[in-house]
Order: structure tokens, then C-alpha cells, then sequence
């Protein structure tokens, strides 16, 4: 027996609500220079958002006592880091002051083949390591400030850093600001409301996509198939 040609009707009916429902998930990833408000719009996100998760890395860093292993992150050893590079269990990847932080690949897939959205809070040279393993399912968003002023005052209002910090992350942010054009969107948040809500309605179309609804193609060919018996029509 052979398999029936994608898309064609097999007497199967599916309903609209199957079809919206049983999607691919995506990977939504937010980036941004420090100061553009990056965080509190994933914050808002996930609040809000009942199909979105925070991706959980890996790290070899040790663990604070305020930080639970598998909610903050999945803390391993430096052998086990090696494993799961060697053996492609990693989607991104970064050594940060001798410590190595990596998304795991198995539960991001096993969340977009469910149907459920993994949101990355992550810079740009992790957002590209995506793109090299799974660029259809990420949907990239870059965060930018209003002005460098605001950036800048932003920083300070923070109050967590001193002068030689602000002044690094400023010098960083010219780096990541060169890289805007290779993200899918670019979200200005001059308004914190405003921005968060640009946010939600390009994952709400992104969700929409056909590609993500492999249910789309039978819903409509049930249709056509419906519409011409009732017209008497045969192929």
C-alpha cells in the first residue's frame, strides 16, 4: 500500500479548531543591548502568554543556594558539558568567565513537536547558533532603546553597576547593534506597553504561520472535496 500524496483527503475530517491546534511550536527569541528593556518584555510574555515557556539551560557553574537545579538551571559538570557538545545535544553554547551555558536540544524539540512555544532570552551570537540548527522554527526579535540616552539612563537608574561597567556594556552595544538586520523584527521600546504588545502580536502571527499547522492542507482539501460532491463535480 502505498502512502496517499500530501495533502490529499482521505476521508479524515478535521475540524478548524484541530487544525489551529495541532501546530509546531516556535522558538521565540528576544535580544537586545543592555538597557533596551529586553527582560521586562519576557517577563510580561510569560505572565501572560499560557503556551510559553522560558528555555532552561545548562551550565557548569555552581549552583547558589537560592537557585533550584532544573527551574534556574540544569547544572552539570564540565565532562557532561563535553558529552553533550560531542554529541550534538546542544543547539547554542557560550563560555562566560571560565563557565560554559548551553540550551539542550532534546526538550526544545520535544516542546515544538507538542505544539509549545520556548522563549530565549539570549545574545546575538546565540541567537545565530539557532539559526545554524534550527533556523525555520526560531523567530527572532531584536529589542533597541529609543536613544542612547535612554539606554544610558536606563543603566544608571539601575543602580547596579558601577561607571567602568555601564561604560563596557555601552561599548558591547555598539557590536550587537551592527547585527539588527539579520533579526526577523526590530522592536523599538520607547514605550514599555507599546512594545510588549508589538512582541505579542508578532508571535501571535507567527503562530498563524501554514508551515507551523501541518493540519491546514487536509482541513481545506476535506473542504474542496465536500464542495464538489455537493456541486457533483468528480476529479
Amino acid at each position: 500500500m502505498t502512502d496517499a500524496p500530501s495533502g490529499a483527503h482521505t476521508g479524515t475530517t478535521v475540524s478548524a479548531d484541530q487544525a489551529e491546534q495541532q501546530r509546531r511550536g516556535l522558538m521565540l527569541v528576544l535580544s537586545s543591548p543592555s538597557g533596551a528593556g529586553k527582560s521586562t518584555i519576557a517577563r510580561l510574555l510569560l505572565d501572560q502568554e499560557e503556551n510559553l515557556a522560558l528555555s532552561i539551560s545548562v551550565t557548569t557553574r555552581p549552583r547558589r543556594s537560592s537557585e533550584v537545579d532544573g527551574v534556574h538551571y540544569h547544572f552539570i559538570d564540565a565532562k557532561r558539558f563535553e558529552q553533550m557538545r560531542e554529541h550534538d545535544e546542544l543547539l547554542e553554547w557560550a563560555e562566560v568567565h571560565g563557565n560554559y551555558y548551553a540550551t539542550p536540544r532534546g526538550p526544545v524539540e520535544d516542546s515544538i513537536e507538542n505544539g509549545r512555544d520556548i522563549l530565549f532570552d539570549i545574545d546575538i551570537q546565540g541567537t545565530f547558533q539557532l539559526y545554524e540548527k534550527m533556523r525555520s522554527d526560531v523567530v527572532s526579535i531584536f529589542i533597541l532603546p529609543p536613544s542612547i540616552a535612554e539606554m544610558k539612563s536606563r543603566l544608571n537608574r539601575r543602580a547596579e553597576d558601577a561607571d567602568q561597567v555601564i561604560a563596557k556594556r555601552m561599548k558591547t552595544a555598539v557590536g550587537e547593534m551592527r547585527h539588527w538586520s539579520e533579526y526577523d523584527y526590530v522592536v523599538v521600546n520607547d514605550d514599555l506597553e507599546r512594545a510588549y504588545q508589538n512582541v505579542r502580536a508578532i508571535l501571535k502571527a507567527e503562530r498563524l504561520k501554514q508551515f507551523r499547522s501541518p493540519k491546514i492542507g487536509p482541513l481545506i482539501q476535506g473542504m474542496v472535496d465536500d464542495l464538489k460532491s455537493d456541486l457533483g463535480e468528480t476529479d
